[in-house]
């Protein structure tokens, strides 16, 4: 990826001639994937169109909003540079903190989101996959990053606050802290579902603490600026403690690291507390780094497999459940389900968190913004279409047998197979005992969540390439580890995000808070937040429908009515600023969201289909209870009450934050017409200008130019007697 500050010139004959294949391409897979009808075709015409996309859309359309509508200035100190203190503000070189990014944001959302809505076919959940990263959610991540950035790095409750109105800004703080307190809890949910009772993932993933560790103090004290070297030291580390897993998993160490979901619970609570306070130099990026080799690695050779491999997709591009509303492993329509079960990978409200938390403290310079907003949102994009693919290439049949709950699919395989066949497909039930055993799985039936079922896929993949069948479970409990991996960084990032949302909202009462790195507060801060979704952890890890599992449904609902709260404040502060006539590019998207969020949250308060409506449920178990009946998946009264208690719960919760964001919404919309009418009166909260000494690229790869201005800058230090290298060192 390259990036400068210069709006783009002419393109050269070999520029248009390559961009001109790069979208014949991309039309190519389009059109293969629109046009079949009945025959099944290759998963690569997928990766064709999404890759081509998202070229097209990261030359032309991400550039456009960095020179044109924000006009990202290269001559501006960022936060890092100007509050630099080595704890959350932190020059850090830019392929760090791409990979910090990238690991903070791709959690459980393009891993599971996609393999969910596969049960409508995969055209729908593609094409808003792709469409809605160009347009929405790469746009969102860039331009909150942009704005944050320009605020000494405020999060995004706290810039609503300040930028929209003390009305709407309340409801902003209230609804953002609420929302991400069940995102963490349920993300903390997934790694302990992962990782309970497997060696290997817990050896391994624990490994990836003292070596990001040695790789922190390494930058900062041993070898500053070094980061190719340190790379290359990390990425063999990491595959290491990747080998060394399996090999403790066999052997006489394997019940130590053996541990039971509430051991996980706590550790996970340690570790995320722990790396909360701790230097962001220290842990947090560089994991987040070496996190990402594992996780780009694992999604760049899986579209290398579907290109070697060729594999088609079995699964139709349009089921009939996508009109029907009524599929087995979600209720719903097409619209507005869809959107919303596909969250991570198009659009996410709680990647606007991390954009306003620990990135915009980090950023070298807002030419970087590009690279490192827009572009990490395009590679969670791939690794969505790759989890559709990899839903789509297996048997539908084995598909919603892993898929459905078991009050559909039953307790054994040869009622799964009749309740597959009443569904429309085939699968027998030597075939569904067969798939279990080839990844050494006692049962694959009802394996809900998406994350069992992607494994399945990336086995299949894998496994034709290297080593063949006999190595399908190997790769199988790979993918589950890599799951676990992908979701715990997203995680720690997370509760920093939060720690620092708090300290905002206290700060608004008493003034130290808002010092972000103040000791006391930050302390106080993290170990609330910790509290609070631990909390919620604890008791879902220890009643299977208290805790998070009772917030579990608003999980989709919630973030994106949280992508709605950070679209209005950055088309409110285009407004503001003197760019109205660019306010589209985020007023577009923000529409879009808040039609299909406000939809989905009011069928999931109205709807009479108890699948869909919770109140409806609600109504259904208490009716249930009168007539001394038991419904699944209650198991006995006890259960029916807590579902009750649920749906109540959720219902409430549902109108709540709706109501919120309506609130942001209206008050943002008052906002931008007073600054329409009165631009002079409109007041910004942006830090005033200073001059940045750094000399640092913006792409990925610094062009040639760069190399020399970069170069220049050092001679200029060494002359002067000052140390070159930190915090870019080498450029390459």
């Amino acid at each position: 990826m390259r990036s400068t500050a210069q709006p783009a010139g002419k393109l050269s004959p070999r520029s248009i001639a390559i961009w001109t294949a790069v979208a014949l391409i991309g039309a190519a897979g389009w059109a293969m994937l629109a046009l079949a009808r009945g025959e099944e075709i290759s998963a690569a015409w997928m990766v064709a169109a999404a890759l081509g996309s998202y070229a097209i859309g990261y030359r032309f359309y991400a550039r456009f909003i960095a020179t044109r509508v924000l006009r990202v200035d290269k001559t501006r100190a960022t936060p890092a540079e100007r509050l630099d203190n080595g704890i959350d503000y932190h020059p850090t070189d830019r392929r760090v903190l791409l990979g910090h990014h990238f690991a903070a944001i791709a959690g459980a959302g393009p891993l599971v989101g996609p393999v969910l809505a596969a049960q409508m076919g995969y055209l729908p959940g593609t094409i808003w996959i792709v469409v809605g990263v160009i347009l929405a959610g790469a746009v969102q991540d860039m331009v909150t990053l942009f704005f944050s950035m320009r605020r000494d790095g405020k999060s995004l409750g706290q810039m609503a606050r300040e930028e929209i109105g003390p009305i709407g800004g309340a409801a902003a703080l209230l609804a953002v802290l609420a929302i991400m307190i069940i995102l963490l809890a349920v993300l903390a949910l997934v790694v302990v579902n992962a990782l309970a009772e497997s060696p290997w993932g817990t050896f391994s993933i624990g490994m990836t603490i003292p070596i990001a560790l040695f790789m922190g103090f390494y930058l900062r004290v041993l070898r500053p600026g070094r980061v190719t070297e340190v790379s290359l030291i990390g990425i063999a580390l990491l595959l290491l403690a990747l080998v060394s897993g399996r090999w403790v998993a066999e052997s006489s160490w394997a019940d130590t690291f053996t541990l039971a979901p509430s051991t996980l619970v706590i550790w996970i609570l340690v570790y995320s507390f722990v790396a909360s306070i701790l230097p962001v130099w220290m842990l947090l990026a560089p994991r987040d780094y070496l996190s990402t080799f594992m996780k780009i690695g694992t999604i760049g050779l899986l579209a290398v497999g579907v290109v070697v491999t060729l594999p088609t997709m079995k699964m139709e591009g349009i089921t009939d459940f996508a009109g029907g509303g009524d599929g087995p492993v979600f209720a719903g329509s097409l619209f507005p389900f869809v959107f919303i079960t596909i969250a991570c990978g198009a659009l996410s409200g709680f990647h606007a968190l991390i954009s306003s938390g620990t990135t915009p403290k980090m950023i070298q310079k807002e030419t970087q913004i590009r690279m490192i907003g827009y572009g990490s949102m395009l590679m969670e994009s791939f690794v969505a279409i790759m989890a559709m693919v990899a839903a789509s290439i297996i048997d539908p049949g084995l598909y919603f047998a892993m898929n459905a709950p078991a009050g559909v699919i039953g307790d054994n395989v040869h009622a799964a197979s009749e309740a597959v066949r009443n569904l429309g497909y085939s699968i027998s039930p030597e075939q569904l005992a067969a798939a279990a055993k080839a990844v050494e799985e006692h049962s694959l039936l009802s394996r809900t969540g998406g994350a069992p079922t992607l494994a399945i896929g990336v086995s299949n993949i894998f496994s034709e390439v290297i080593g063949g069948a006999g190595m399908k479970a190997f790769w199988y409990h790979f993918a589950i580890m890599f799951e676990a991996l992908f979701i715990l960084t997203a995680l720690d990032a997370g509760t920093r995000v939060g720690r620092f949302m708090l300290q905002d909202m206290l700060g608004n009462v008493y003034k130290p808070f808002r010092r972000v790195s103040w000791w006391p507060g930050l302390l106080l801060s993290s170990a609330v937040i910790v509290a609070l979704w631990g909390y919620f952890l604890w008791v879902g890890v220890h009643e299977p429908l208290g805790g998070i599992n009772q917030l579990f449904p608003l999980f989709g609902i919630a973030n994106q009515l949280l992508a709605a709260v950070a679209l209005a404040v950055c088309t409110t502060l285009l407004v503001k600023s003197g760019r109205l006539k660019w306010a589209w590019v985020t007023a577009v998207p923000l529409v879009w969201d808040a039609v299909v969020t406000l939809t989905a949250s009011w069928q999931k308060v109205f709807s009479s289909d108890p699948k869909v409506g919770f109140f409806q449920q609600r109504a259904d178990y208490q009716e249930a209870i009168d007539q001394g009946k038991v419904i699944a998946p209650a198991k006995n009264m006890d259960d029916m009450h807590t579902v009750v208690t649920n749906s109540t719960v959720d219902g409430v919760l549902s109108a709540l934050f709706a109501i919120l964001v309506i609130v942001v919404l209206a008050d943002a919309a008052r906002t931008c017409v007073r600054a329409v009418r009165n631009p002079e009166g409109a007041r910004m909260h942006e830090a005033p200008y200073e001059k940045s000494n750094l000399v640092e690229p913006a792409g990925l790869i610094a062009t040639k130019e760069e190399k020399a201005e970069k170069a220049e800058h050092e001679a200029a230090l060494v002359a002067a007697g000052q140390r070159g290298g930190e915090p870019g060192g080498d450029s390459r």
